[in-house]
């Protein structure tokens, strides 16, 4: 799969590896030159910048010293916290480190053959959608001899700060990683989809039964590879202020562990069970630590055994890593970014997903119909112009997780042009036959709708009910540019795709077959006082409404006289004058049974209005009544884009 990763820059690591080797010169990279403009656009270091490899700034230098841990990270003087805590968390995950760091073992400094030492490295990363293989070489800026960026507490481990540098490349210069978000990092590292929670909107510290889910979710994500950080809000002037219980606002921390600790010693633990909710962080200085319950030296520490102890790996030095309860940390963090590694695998042992990816643009087009970017459903004249897509969720409930992704654009921001743009999106439930593109919201339901942010990634979770729908992916505002990811996750094939046309095309058979002359919308709400149907005075109905030949059924709603359909059905009609009809059945294990129906002329003249319409038998008595009425709207065009 890596091997397969698309050489960034059309550098190819092996070629250019191979070429220094033969003519014995160490790598300059001429896409990421030893330059001020590959450090910094507006605001240059702190000191004259010396661009050093390795070996100058270490005698010994290893890509890993005694191998590579979350304490291998500290930040240097760019404000990039965001990066090096999502560096912390990789480190933690070997099966997602070798994928970032590849060929790791043969990029190692080699002491007996130092003629293989070419100054070249190459780094991984999962840019929108697709790996991506960056080279770099190991000139790296310095000041007084030291690293200036990211570095490690050993000065002859250089992992982290290539690994840096690599990024900084992607991202057009070093001050461009200044201020960013550490779930964009572990996406670019892992493909992982990201959720951004606010603990603070939300207030899990004030309501329990929130709190135990949010950890049980958080253990789950923890326990299955997944990847966690948060930080707490600050105003401008506040950005790395250090708060008296140790904590520092503005600042990203990477979670290193969610743990339900054992309470109590010796073998009466294990007879009490008693267990608490914990959480571990580091803060990518590498010191400053929070100072309350179950802090290193605390009290707290009192009430576990030494075996426990000895298990969650205790040290009690500054070294920026420490626990928390999780009531505190609900408390004093505000924001988490969860980066869940979604398993497509079939062959696993927990629960596997089924994934669509669409990659699309917000276009501008002076024709409504062709236009994409209508922005968001504040703006009703335009929000349906544009992309939609389409998905089927085909059990009785089935949850769904939607992520939407735009291009990053911190390459940008030498040029003043780095902000993301607001986006976000709106899930509709649909007419059960629909193929063609919406064109107005007529009875069709906005059933979740997501965060509009400035964010890379939105995501949102949500279960839903059998039937049709579309997701629109929008922009804030209308007319504003950009390019998107889209990813569906869904239990069982979805057949999620994006809807291009506005309705049906016209064929060479169309003029013997007919093309549809008018286009109807048939919302069916629900019945009452339906005829009892068994010993127990109630039915399992259905509704079945008919077209032309086409028909549209309801789910089966389970013992009831009134049920609600909410179901609803789009016709395109080539002979408009033929009726539309709609029936309701009973299902029965032997043979379903007809419970009446309501015939429609479906005329453009019709009224659009609700209405409540008697149940008639069929054929030459449909005049003739039966018990119930059933609700329903029904809508007429003869302009055919007009639904």
């Amino acid at each position: 799969m890596f091997s397969s990763a698309t050489p960034y820059k059309n550098q190819h690591y092996a070629e250019l590896r191979r070429t220094c080797i033969n003519d014995k010169t160490l790598f300059e990279d001429p896409e990421f030159p030893a330059t001020n403009a590959s450090l910094y656009f507006r605001k240059p270091p702190p000191g004259m910048v010396e661009w050093r490899r390795p070996r100058e700034i270490s005698k010994a230098p290893h890509l890993f010293v005694e191998g590579i841990s979350s304490h291998d990270l500290n930040q240097g003087v760019v404000g990039n916290c965001w990066f090096v805590a999502a560096c912390s968390c990789l480190a933690l995950k070997p099966n997602l480190w070798k994928k970032v760091i590849p060929d790791w073992k043969d990029q190692e400094w080699d002491d007996k053959h130092p003629e293989s030492y070419a100054g070249i490295f190459h780094f991984q990363f999962w840019i929108f959608g697709e790996w991506i293989d960056v080279v770099v070489d190991d000139r790296l800026p310095t000041i007084n001899g030291e690293l200036i960026y990211c570095h490690s507490k050993d000065n002859n481990e250089f992992w982290s700060a290539l690994l840096e540098k690599a990024y900084a490349k992607l991202s057009g210069c070093y001050e461009s990683l200044e201020g960013g978000n550490t779930g964009d990092a572990v996406v670019d590292f892992s493909g992982a989809v990201a959720e951004t929670i606010n603990l603070e909107d939300q207030q899990f510290y004030q309501d329990q039964d929130k709190q135990d889910k949010l950890f049980e979710d958080l253990l789950k994500v923890y326990d299955r590879g997944g990847i966690i950080s948060c930080s707490i809000k600050a105003q401008a002037h506040e950005i790395e202020l250090k708060m008296a219980n140790g904590l520092v606002k503005g600042h990203a921390y990477s979670v290193t562990a969610v743990k339900k600790v054992r309470l109590g010693h010796g073998l009466l633990a294990y007879f009490k069970n008693e267990t608490i909710p914990l959480i571990r962080m580091r803060n990518p200085w590498g010191k400053t630590e929070w100072k309350g319950a179950w802090s290193d030296s605390s009290e707290e520490w009192s009430k576990v055994g030494d075996t426990e102890r000895g298990n969650l790996g205790i040290t009690v030095e500054d070294d920026g890593e420490f626990w928390m309860s999780f009531t505190d940390w609900c408390k004093f963090f505000t924001d988490a970014d969860v980066c869940r590694l979604i398993n497509t695998s079939v062959i696993s042992i927990h629960k596997t997903w089924h994934e669509v990816v669409h990659f699309g643009s917000w276009t501008k087009n002076a024709e409504p119909l062709l236009n994409r970017c209508g922005g968001c459903a504040n703006h009703k004249q335009t929000f349906l112009q544009n992309p939609q897509y389409l998905f089927d969720v085909t059990k009785e409930a089935d949850e769904v997780l939607i992520s939407l992704q735009q291009k990053d654009m911190k390459i940008h921001r030498k040029y003043g042009q780095g902000e993301n743009q607001t986006i976000g999106f709106g899930v509709f439930k649909v007419e059960v036959n629909r193929k063609y593109r919406m064109h107005d919201i007529l009875t069709q339901q906005c059933v979740q709708t997501s965060t509009y942010i400035n964010a890379r990634t939105v995501f949102m979770r949500c279960v839903l009910t059998q039937g049709r729908y579309v997701i629109i992916p929008t922009t804030f505002k209308p007319l504003t540019l950009g390019d998107y990811m889209i990813r569906v996750f869904t239990d069982v094939d979805s057949g999620c795709r994006e809807l291009i046309d506005d309705k049906p095309k016209i064929k060479c058979w169309s003029s013997f077959l007919g093309y549809p002359q008018a286009v109807s919308h048939v919302y069916i709400h629900g019945a009452e006082g339906l005829q009892n149907q068994d010993s127990t005075g109630g039915a399992d109905p259905y509704v079945i409404i008919s077209c032309e030949g086409r028909s549209v059924k309801s789910t089966i709603k389970k013992d009831t006289l009134q049920p609600e359909f909410a179901t609803s059905g789009i016709f395109y009609r080539k002979k408009p004058r033929k009726p539309i009809t709609v029936e309701v059945w009973n299902s029965n294990a032997v043979k379903d049974e007809f419970m009446g129906q309501v015939v429609l002329s479906g005329s453009v003249k019709d009224s659009t209005d609700p209405q409540m319409l008697q149940l008639r038998k069929r054929g030459r008595q449909m005049a003739d009544e039966m018990p119930g009425r059933i609700s329903l709207r029904i809508l007429t065009s003869s302009q055919l884009t007009a639904m």
